[in-house]
């Protein structure tokens, strides 16, 4: 009589189903891999919390905000996670955003450099900034934590001389004021909202057909088709919300339309999550994290995928820097100064180990939601920037146990 074991395994991969799936899932988060979904409920503790507080927290006004105010921590959360991948840390990135912020405002306002040259220098020097700490990390053997502290106190001076006497440069151009404070026209936000949706399906009909070509288990299709739905009621009803008329005077500054910086950073994610998850490279990145000499013996080149990472790392910080020069329109001496510890602490949020070998870019971004909604949400409150540290440092702490715990829970489960 036959079993499943006479089964061929492409037969096996198509009987996968979403009592599998989910089956898999429960035994993920029972050995301690619960991913983002505690920065998904708090989120949507939060969200409702705030809303009953304070019902303007959901007016299309303070949403379209959330998004521009959110922005720089999503970005550089996104470059930060590559690091935190490996067990390793970036102090500096802040500060790294605030050089390449400085030059791009400096070198356009007072050099009369173009938007796209000052935006590519400021990009190159973020560059630069991580294959120098990577180096060093990899190659000299110094702690990444003794590394970026020292460029931590470094670039501060930095951007103080940078921008020199003054203490504040002012940014003019439209292009670069338009990536923050300027929104696309309601038609393609809807059209970049049927892509994204369509995108989605393909890209995962696509995977689970090489999956299956390849004998391995595919994704349900029942599963594909509940994502593909919760992916385009969520996109509806954030396009649509967006695509209402905010200002208060709309005959004289009409305000309405998916703001420019949604696409941009939704672009980010979706390269650095290809990176990641569809990329040799990537794949070296996880079992780096993971465990380093069995990437060791592997074969794997663990002193150049450090100092990628941390190339990438310094890069996206300088772009998270543009971002900034563009929200506030000026360029101080704190730019970034502060900005770093929010980052890590929307990485470790929305999911990513301390420990390394476990995260995803994609989670960077729901816990750069929760950070967001915290002090967006405590603002309208009225209460003080303190109480808001105090608050997101608070959880960070249970995010970082929480990933303690897991950690520990694998271990002892053999996960």
């Amino acid at each position: 009589m036959s079993t499943q074991s006479d089964t061929p395994a492409y037969l096996q991969a198509q009987n996968s189903t979403l009592k599998d799936t989910w089956a898999t899932y429960l035994g993920r988060v029972r050995g301690g891999d619960m991913g983002p979904l505690p920065a998904v409920i708090g989120l949507i503790v939060l969200v409702i919390l705030f809303s009953f507080l304070r019902p303007v927290f959901f007016t299309p006004l303070n949403f379209a905000n959330f998004f521009t105010q959110a922005a720089v921590v999503a970005v550089l959360a996104m470059g930060i996670v590559f690091v935190l991948l490996l067990g390793e840390i970036d102090l500096s990135a802040g500060v790294t955003s605030g050089v390449a912020g400085s030059l791009l405002a400096v070198t356009m306002a007072r050099n009369g450099l173009s938007w796209y040259v000052a935006l590519a220098l400021a990009l190159v020097v973020g560059l630069l900034i991580g294959l120098f700490i990577g180096v060093l990390v990899a190659k000299v053997g110094i702690p990444s934590f003794v590394v970026t502290l020292a460029l931590f106190l470094a670039f501060q001076g930095l951007v103080l001389v940078i921008i020199g006497e003054g203490g504040n440069v002012r940014v003019t151009d439209p292009v670069i004021l338009a990536i923050e404070n300027s929104n696309m026209p309601i038609w393609l936000g809807w059209t970049l909202y049927v892509v994204m949706v369509l995108g989605y399906v393909l890209a995962a009909l696509d995977g689970r057909r090489r999956r299956l070509a390849r004998g391995f288990s595919g994704t349900p299709l029942s599963v594909i088709l509940i994502k593909a739905a919760v992916i385009a009621v969520v996109g509806f009803a954030t396009v649509w919300v967006l695509s209402l008329e905010r200002s208060t005077n709309p005959e004289v500054n009409p305000l309405s339309g998916v703001p420019i910086i949604i696409p941009i950073i939704a672009v980010i994610a979706l390269v650095f999550g290809f990176i990641l998850e569809r990329t040799k490279f990537g794949r070296h990145v996880y079992a780096v994290g993971g465990n380093v000499e069995a990437a060791r013996r592997a074969g794997i080149r663990i002193q150049q995928v450090r100092i990628a990472v941390f190339a990438i790392c310094s890069t996206t910080a300088a772009f998270a820097g543009v971002v900034a020069a563009s929200r506030a329109a000026s360029v101080d001496p704190n730019a970034g100064r502060f900005i770093v510890l929010s980052a890590i602490a929307a990485a470790v949020i929305g999911g990513t180990s301390l420990f390394g070998g476990r995260g995803r870019i994609y989670d960077a971004l729901i816990g750069a939601a929760v950070v967001a909604v915290i002090d967006n949400g405590m603002g309208l409150l009225g209460y003080s920037a303190g109480v808001k540290l105090m608050i997101t440092g608070g959880v960070l702490m249970l995010a970082a146990g929480a990933d303690a715990l897991s950690r520990k829970r694998s271990t002892s489960t053999g996960r």
